[in-house]
């Protein structure tokens, strides 16, 4: 089975490095990884300048500063199927494959009786010592995310949650991905692209697993809870979601950027950037992306 793991960047050059090495100690190697640079023309270079995994790269342009994320990861699908790829794997760029990641996907999507996405458990990782991370000790350093399941290492969980689904690794075949349509390009910057695309998996008939053992190490890096830096972006995406099915994501990000006044909620209108002088409940949704 040829593999082609597919990564989006924009910036974070440290840790594509270590993806890369990640890969490197992959007890069953990739054919190709595909970085998709999001206006991020040294990316490619940082890319290349490691020999192995054989790399090929992807432009695609960007307009302002919220990054084309579903744009990118569709792109990065397109060549890896060009390249005759028998199984895509996701990856984001802060992910660290763990060395039987790629072997557990490719054991799962296999057996290709029933359409469906392979989600691996991911664990976070604390920042780094001044040597940096001791790829033999991500385990030992890394903890479960506490919202997704952690199957056994050769157990899969079946018939998951769609709106658990999230983008940082998973795998799927190609047919099964065309099944689904790619992710909606009208999302851009972060989130919701992840929900969004787990409803069209599930509106498609492709059913969610959780492959235990297919783990991978999300590197440190500082950020909100919420996430304020992002608290554009999510708005905006969450209105797109709100309008292709008719409920809202993101609640609990929504509902914490109401609580500090960076956003309110109209019944009449959504969510919407600010406080408002007497703002209602937020309606119930989906669990955040992350």
């Amino acid at each position: 089975m040829r593999v082609a793991v597919i990564t989006p960047v924009a910036g974070r050059h440290g840790h594509l490095r270590m993806q890369r090495q990640g890969l490197l100690l992959s007890t069953l190697p990739v054919d190709s990884h595909v970085v998709v640079s999001m206006g991020d023309r040294r990316a490619a270079d940082v890319a290349v300048a490691q020999a192995e995994p054989p790399t090929r790269v992807v432009h695609v342009e960007v307009s302002d500063s919220r990054l084309p994320l579903a744009r990118a990861r569709n792109a990065g699908a397109e060549r890896a199927i060009e390249s005759d790829a028998d199984l895509l794997v996701f990856l984001d760029v802060d992910c660290i494959p763990a060395p039987d990641m790629v072997r557990r996907y490719v054991a799962c999507a296999e057996d290709d009786r029933v359409p469906r996405l392979l989600c691996g458990p991911v664990a976070y990782l604390p920042p780094p010592p001044p040597s940096g991370y001791d790829l033999d000790r991500l385990n030992e350093l890394a903890d479960p995310h506490p919202a997704r399941p952690w199957p056994a290492e050769n157990e899969t969980l079946r018939g998951g949650d769609p709106q658990l689904f999230w983008s940082l690794s998973f795998a799927v075949r190609p047919d099964v991905w065309t099944r689904v349509g790619g992710f909606c390009e009208e999302y851009r910057g972060y989130g919701g692209e992840d929900t969004d695309f787990g409803q069209l998996a599930a509106a498609a008939g492709v059913r969610l697993d959780w492959t235990g053992g297919a783990h991978a190490y999300h590197q440190f890096h500082p950020s909100g809870d919420p996430p304020v830096e992002h608290v554009d972006d999510i708005l905006a995406n969450a209105q797109v979601f709100f309008r292709r099915w008719g409920w809202w994501p993101m609640t609990g990000w929504l509902t914490e950027f109401q609580r500090l006044g960076l956003a309110s909620f109209d019944p009449s209108d959504g969510w919407r950037r600010g406080p408002a002088a007497r703002g209602p409940a937020a309606p119930a949704g989906a669990r955040t992306d992350e």
